[in-house]
């Protein structure tokens, strides 16, 4: 088997980390040829095949030189397979094998040769796209003994796309999976992007947007099934599973019933026929993502059910097939009326979904996003995590950088998602973060993981800013190991897609280790958020949402700014936590700085723990941030002569633009609380 791809230059960035840039140290690739003069493997499953390609391009790339390919196990070169398919690689690890799961491998150096040995055909593909980032950063191979078991069962992407085209939250361009109402049938940057996701460990997708469509829902039709097939083929080579978005409303709406009720027998019969119709056009189907009585999204509440109604519905049907239902737990009144302080869109996915824990079948998977608003720059972890003892959950991020810049800003997302994890829930005592949630440890549950909102279109660097890759890259490597660091995953990436000079990663990598504080710094102050214009969420509006029906307020006044969320006198929903985290929220004196606003509301002369008052707090962020993404501007400069002229002006144009922006930021949200405010800056710079 070969591994076609689109002919893109290297400065495009379309091969991203795969570039397999060739080493141009004659003495380093030396070292390397000694191991990769062959590859060899006696298995002919499809994966596996594509993991001996991969490889061979790879090596062929990195090292000048094409290896030889062949089915006899010889004595040197790379040799793979799984443990059960053949005993010369289980021997390697005698009698004990290691535990590393159904998608862990092993690599080890063993008499002259490299074994890459696995329990299962994914395994054996993980561990050759290891081996290749291991060439591809400079290390050594001549005492390999890896073993990698990947921390979470589900690690998977959602693609936000519709079929005609446009993607809800894409910042790349339109969807390389559909055009005008049509399901593409070129398969190649398919295949390219089922490359990328399975060289970071991924394992399932979501094909279409969570928002289900007229055009989507025939997806579990014969109108569409045989191309959804097609594009399950391209997947499962590379050790994806296929989901599909549905909409909840499919019985109404292709059906041909008068009720979508979740008891409704003829009901359950329906989607149980429909079940059986798409596994039999993909057999290993994954399973429903499901957004459901959200958003004006159809649910269980049209008929005075709940969310576990539904999704054991959807279950049951799926059940037979080992398939999964993941519902999302976005679900908030999103039709309030702005006068009303008692309503709590923070408050909402506990309150419906927490009185439900134990109620799921056991092939549901809740899917929580990870703060208990909308991705905001800055929010608290949702307290669902460590709520729901009896029940499967995964937790969502966003790739996409909606409310972080959208791709024209850099935000490298890895530091908040680490803080994310790393998070204690309190669920069990001193020693419940996140990560442990959600990989099922704490609680013993079967099906966990990671999901996430890709950033990808059909622009040619897949991400629209080059840099954005490293929050895909990042996504991926998490999923697998929450325990990796910021630093080690960016300098993998720059590594493996800009460039081995040790200016080069230097450079990108401080870029990258500093640009969420930088963008949190001009943007949204103290955990308030949402200061954006309505709609697109581009750009400052601090008014934008404030006397909305979607419920995201700051209470802005003259007095002070900031939302009660306490017990004692607010909202109530810092009561959500446990332990040591509700204590903390709900006391003013304790609260974190930089959640202040989300917990309670001050008046702007109220001093934060540095010391300096929550107003000139504002203005000092403000201005610092836009100096220093401009400063980016400088520290990009600095390496024009080092990189590939394409893939230094794509950046410098992006990092322009995000200077200029920072200062609309900076002066539009100054002027709006020295307005409000009437208090002046301590240092007197110019505000509007």
């Amino acid at each position: 088997m070969t591994t076609q791809s689109i002919s893109y230059p290297y400065g495009s960035g379309y091969h991203a980390w795969l570039a397999y840039q060739e080493i141009t140290d004659a003495d380093q690739r030396q070292r390397y040829a000694v191991w990769c003069s062959q590859i060899s493997t006696n298995e002919t499953h499809e994966t596996i095949r594509a993991a001996a390609a991969e490889l061979e391009r790879g090596v062929s790339s990195l090292l000048g030189a094409k290896p030889a390919v062949t089915s006899e196990l010889g004595e040197g070169g790379i040799v793979l397979g799984t443990f059960g398919g053949n005993e010369q690689i289980a021997a390697v690890w005698k009698s004990e094998l290691p535990d590393i799961g159904e998608d862990g491998y092993a690599i080890r150096t063993e008499s002259g040769r490299i074994v890459i040995g696995a329990p299962s055909a994914a395994g054996v593909l993980y561990g050759a796209f290891h081996l290749l980032r291991l060439i591809g950063s400079g290390e050594p191979l001549d005492a390999l003994d890896v073993t990698e078991r990947p921390a979470n069962g589900l690690r998977m992407i959602n693609q936000w796309d519709n079929i005609d085209g446009s993607i809800e939250r894409g910042y790349a361009g339109r969807s390389i999976f559909y055009d005008q109402d049509e399901i593409t049938t070129d398969l190649d940057r398919i295949r390219d992007y089922a490359r990328l996701l399975s060289s970071v460990g991924l394992n399932a997708i979501a094909i279409n947007n969570v928002n289900v469509h007229k055009y989507e829902t025939m997806f579990l039709t014969d109108r569409y099934l045989p191309q959804i097939a097609a594009l399950a083929d391209v997947f499962r080579v590379y050790g994806i599973k296929l989901f599909l978005s549905i909409n909840y409303a499919s019985p109404l709406e292709i059906g041909g019933l008068s009720t979508a009720d979740p008891l409704a027998p003829a009901v359950r019969e329906w989607w149980k026929a429909k079940a059986a119709e798409v596994y039999a056009a993909i057999p290993d189907f994954g399973g429903f993502l499901v957004k459901a009585d959200s958003e004006n999204r159809p649910g269980p509440f049209s008929y005075d059910r709940d969310h576990a109604d539904g999704a054991n519905m959807l279950a049951e049907a799926l059940l037979p097939y080992g398939g999964l239902v993941i519902w999302r737990c976005f679900v908030y009144n999103c039709k309030q009326d702005w006068r009303d302080r008692s309503t709590d869109r923070a408050r909402a996915a506990y309150d419906h979904f927490k009185p439900l824990d134990g109620r799921f079948m056991d092939n549901v998977i809740l899917q929580i996003k990870n703060g208990p608003m909308d991705f905001q720059v800055r929010e608290p972890v949702s307290p669902l995590f460590g709520a729901m003892e009896h029940t499967n959950q995964v937790i969502e991020f966003q790739v996409t950088q909606e409310y972080t810049g959208q791709q024209r800003h850099v935000c490298y997302l890895v530091p908040q998602w680490k803080e994310v994890l790393d998070f204690n829930t309190y669920a069990k005592g001193e020693a419940s973060p996140v990560k442990r949630i959600v990989d099922g440890s704490v609680f013993q549950r079967r099906h966990n993981g990671f999901a996430a909102v890709s950033n990808i279109g059909a622009d040619s660097n897949w991400t629209g800013h080059l840099l954005a890759q490293a929050n895909l890259y990042g996504f991926g490597r998490l999923a697998w190991n929450p325990e990796a660091t910021s630093e080690q995953i960016a300098r993998e990436w720059v590594t493996l897609a800009l460039s081995r000079s040790e200016q080069v990663i230097r450079t990108v990598c401080g870029i990258l280790l500093d640009s969420l504080d930088i963008y949190e710094s001009y943007t949204a102050p103290l955990g308030v958020g949402w200061m954006v214009n309505p709609n697109h969420h581009y750009g400052p509006n601090v008014d934008g949402y404030e006397y909305d029906k979607w419920g995201t307020y700051h209470f802005a006044d003259c007095h002070g700014i900031g939302v009660d969320r306490t017990v004692a006198s607010g909202t109530g929903y810092a009561g959500q936590y446990q332990g040591a985290n509700a204590v903390a929220y709900e006391s003013l004196e304790n609260c974190p700085d930089e959640l202040l606003l989300f917990f309670h509301h001050v008046p702007y002369t109220h001093k934060l723990h540095s010391g300096v008052t929550v107003i000139q707090h504002i203005y000092n962020t403000h201005f610092d941030g836009a100096e220093r993404a401009a400063q980016l501007v400088e520290r990009w400069g600095e390496l024009e002569s080092v990189l590939d002229d394409q893939i230094y002006a794509q950046v410098a144009e992006r990092l322009s633009e995000q200077a200029e922006h920072a200062k609309e930021w900076r002066d539009i949200i100054n002027t709006y609380f020295l307005r409000k405010s009437g208090i002046a800056d301590e240092q007197g710079r110019t505000i509007y």
